[in-house]
């Protein structure tokens, strides 16, 4: 654990069950952990299927938090909720009851197995992209805001939901 706080963005999402609830716990896991805070959380949104597209809709959302952990700790906080959700890793882009990536942390960048930050795909997902910018416009990602990176994707059929604004806490 690393001695002083610092931000975090996640991605999460699902398929498969209630996504919206499953999420909605993970938030409330990664909430209890006396190290980690859940500061921000975007709308739900729907959006098509990535990668592979023969599967239903999945609903997606966003979260910054303010931790103590490391990125590795972080992660590990993450699979563990994950895994109290009952997530069975089967198929990659297949789907899933819940999903949660860490998308940046800080302005780190950490090559390690198993854990890349900032994520991969992150610029090529407009699906993660349009929670993120909806909760931090501004955010720097490699020379661009979360919102301009997003303007430059394709966003048919990412739809926002009404929600409210603690939509998690619930």
């Amino acid at each position: 654990m690393s001695g002083r706080n610092s931000a975090a963005w996640l991605s999460l999402g699902g398929n498969l069950g209630d996504p919206a609830k499953s999420m909605a716990a993970a938030l409330r896991i990664l909430d209890a952990d006396d190290r980690t805070r859940v500061v921000a959380v975007s709308s739900l949104y729907r959006t098509p299927p990535w990668g592979k597209t023969d599967q239903p809709d999945f609903l997606n959302a966003a979260a910054q938090l303010d931790t103590r952990l490391s990125p590795r700790d972080l992660l590990e906080l993450c699979l563990e909720a994950e895994h109290r959700l009952k997530r069975i890793r089967a198929e990659r882009w297949g789907p899933r009851l819940i999903d949660i990536d860490i998308l940046l942390f800080e302005d780190m960048a950490v090559h390690e197995p198993g854990l890349e930050i900032p994520h991969p795909r992150l610029t090529e997902r407009a699906f993660v992209l349009a929670p993120l910018a909806e909760i931090a416009p501004s955010l720097d990602i490699d020379g661009l805001s979360a919102s301009e990176r997003l303007a430059i994707l394709e966003t048919a059929g990412i739809e926002r939901l009404p929600s409210e604004p603690d939509w998690w806490k619930a």
